[in-house]
């Protein structure tokens, strides 16, 4: 599976992204998608999750009502609507698959990541 996002970009605090993520090879419909985040000087930390069929979602606490995750399994699209961004959400998104449920204590072990985009909210 192979993953690219894009979206990323600099906004004023208040404002709204929407981060998006395609998804290549034949079993990536079937795959757990979410999105982590790296902080400058952080470690890197769980954000959002979604099963193949968009029935089960989770959140980090930090970001609960203020994103929401989906996706499109007819073209291998994940999204991330990111709104009310805080100077805190800066940081470097990654897209990922994995083929089970995606842990939210550690970045460890997940299938497949795509390249970061960086989001950074201004003050």
């Amino acid at each position: 599976v192979q993953l690219q996002a894009s979206g990323g970009g600099l906004v004023q605090a208040g404002g709204s992204l929407r981060l998006s993520c395609a998804a290549s090879g034949r079993t990536a419909i079937s795959y757990f998608m979410g999105w982590f985040r790296q902080a400058p000087g952080k470690e890197r930390e769980f954000v959002t999750a979604m099963d193949w069929t968009g029935k089960i979602t989770y959140y980090a606490d930090s970001v609960k009502g203020r994103f929401t995750i989906s996706r499109d399994n007819a073209k291998n699209m994940v999204y991330l609507q990111m709104d009310s961004l805080k100077p805190e959400d800066t940081a470097v998104y990654y897209c990922v698959a994995h083929s089970i449920i995606i842990p939210t204590d550690t970045p460890r072990g997940i299938n497949y990541w795509g390249k970061g985009t960086l989001v950074t909210v201004s003050s």
